[in-house]
């Protein structure tokens, strides 16, 4: 990829601001060597624990990994999780704005065995005990760190923190500073939204924002998609993620083409869209073109599939992989 070492110096300058839904990812990591003798089930022995940022708190570490300043707002919960959130958050210098409740802290705890993901245990409130965040405080809180900050990010993983009140205000508050403001949806908990710079759903996601149900085993329809989304939420830029197949780039309800998928290892996709989302506001925010754009986040999505767990890049590995594509 041209043009990477003055893109990351660029990056370096930049303050982004990520609102969204905050949980902590556990990861008990052992081996299996023997069935239970109490039901069919294999018996972990356990070798380590580790924990990171998820969600919102996942995107607002891999803006903070890859150079730029990060302030995230979110629900973190009163207890031991979110004691760890806010340490882990905390270690990499991202600013924490907590919105209020009582909730528990969302926690989400993968057992892997052998590089592999056997179950994942959730453990959460109710979704509308994340959304108790009264607009007019919610303005007053986000406020200064809008005006400060060079792009806002909405990660939603509809538990409630986002509500379509809540958007409507921040992208307004957004547009009148001038700010670059992306979306990260999940259309199972429909938000109401319009005119972003961009939003980033992978192939499910897009179909459900277009209200198309198709077949099994049907072509996606891309140019339907991309039309249909542009008419509903006239956004920008829209680029959705197809797994393996890379990333499909669309500005103004028109295809630019497909980029191929950078990735050489796939040990754990956990996490890799919200990598995908931090490069492309980034390199956005910098001002790059969307294809190169999409190629930095692709090619930092490539370093992330390669790791085990929730993880993040540094410009230094994004370097190095670039540099032995």
């Amino acid at each position: 990829m041209k043009g990477l070492p003055g893109l990351l110096k660029k990056i370096a300058r930049l303050r982004v601001l990520v609102i969204g839904d905050l949980m902590l990812d556990r990861y008990i990591w052992g081996d299996a060597t023997r069935i239970s003798p109490e039901a069919p089930v294999p018996v972990i022995d356990i070798a380590r624990e580790s924990s990171t940022a998820g969600g919102a708190g996942n995107v607002a570490l891999n803006i903070a990994s890859l150079g730029a300043r990060c302030t995230v707002a979110g629900y973190i919960g009163n207890d031991n999780a979110g004691a760890q959130l806010r340490q882990l958050l905390g270690d990499k210098q991202v600013d924490i704005i907590r919105t209020p409740g009582t909730a528990q802290t969302i926690m989400k705890t993968r057992v892997m065995v052998q590089r592999q993901q056997l179950c994942r245990i959730d453990r959460e409130s109710p979704p509308n005990a994340y959304g108790q965040f009264p607009l007019a405080q919610a303005v007053r809180k986000l406020r200064p760190a809008i005006e400060r900050c060079d792009a806002v990010v909405l990660s939603d993983y509809a538990k409630g923190l986002l509500t379509d009140e809540l958007v409507a205000r921040i992208t307004r508050l957004a547009r009148e500073n001038g700010k670059f403001v992306a979306l990260d949806p999940k259309p199972k908990r429909k938000l109401a939204f319009r005119d972003l710079d961009l939003i980033t759903p992978n192939k499910t996601e897009a179909l459900q924002l277009a209200g198309l149900e198709l077949p099994p085993h049907t072509k996606f329809p891309a140019a339907e998609v991309c039309a249909r989304l542009h008419d509903l939420y006239g956004t920008r830029h829209l680029v959705i993620t197809l797994g393996g197949d890379g990333m499909l780039l669309s500005s103004h309800g028109k295809i630019l083409e497909t980029i191929p998928t950078a990735a050489r290892e796939v040990y754990d996709v956990s996490g890799a869209g919200d990598t995908a989302l931090s490069g492309l506001v980034l390199a956005l925010a910098a001002r790059a073109t969307l294809k190169d754009a999409a190629l930095f986040a692709n090619a930092a999505a490539g370093v992330v599939v390669g790791k085990l767990g929730t993880a993040t890049v540094t410009p230094q590995e994004l370097t190095d992989y670039v540099n032995h594509q």
